[in-house]
């Protein structure tokens, strides 16, 4: 029976390393005419769940940071966006025993889109998403016992940026973010890098 066990366990892990993620092997959706400028990460207010595995503000900051700009460098249009967002909890599940306790990894982050030439907010309320590690909810075995902490960590932002990337798609195709638009005569580019980094600070600061 343990040799049974031990040898469901070695296929589980095996299967975890095979999926192997990369944005090349994503499509390109329709954003209209997106072009990130500022992408802008906090993680100061951030709380783990009880149990969880560690990770500091500047893992997730950079991580994330990564994942957004590695998807949505893709985007070459011709209007300038900024993404304000606040890490708000996370949890990186530690090893648990197989069919018995699996907890799962999970993130929950607020986002704010900001028009760069407009100088405002494309949603006046932050957007919250809660991630998943895995992209089937219902897996049997927890991923503390398949994945490390750093890949844990890498697969959270990973799905973060791809969930993000559905979103504004749904947004562009519902309400028309990112369609093209004549410019205003006189029309600069705004310093709405500091508004949206002063955003998420107070978002963080009324969590």
């Amino acid at each position: 029976m343990m040799a049974r066990l031990f040898a469901w366990i070695s296929v589980l892990v095996l299967l975890a390393g095979c999926g192997a993620k990369s944005v090349e092997d994503s499509k390109v959706a329709d954003l209209g005419e997106f072009r990130l400028a500022h992408n802008i990460v906090i993680a100061s207010k951030m709380k783990a769940v009880p149990g969880s595995r560690e990770a500091t503000e500047e893992e997730w900051v950079t991580s994330l940071t990564n994942a957004f700009e590695e998807r949505f460098s893709r985007y070459e249009g011709d209007q300038l966006y900024h993404f304000g967002v606040s890490v708000e909890g996370y949890m990186l599940a530690p090893p648990g025993i197989p069919l018995v306790a699996s907890p799962k990894s999970a993130l929950v982050i607020n986002i704010t889109i900001w028009d760069d030439a407009a100088a405002k907010k494309l949603n006046e309320e932050p957007h919250q998403m809660l991630i998943f590690e895995a992209a089937d909810e219902g897996a049997v075995i927890g991923s503390g016992l398949a994945n490390t902490r750093e890949e844990q960590l890498e697969n959270l932002s990973f799905n973060a940026a791809r969930q993000l990337e559905i979103w504004l798609s749904r947004q562009h195709g519902s309400l028309g973010w990112f369609d093209a638009r004549e410019p205003a005569e006189g029309e600069e580019t705004s310093d709405t890098e500091t508004a949206a980094e002063t955003d998420v600070e107070e978002v963080q600061e009324e969590s």
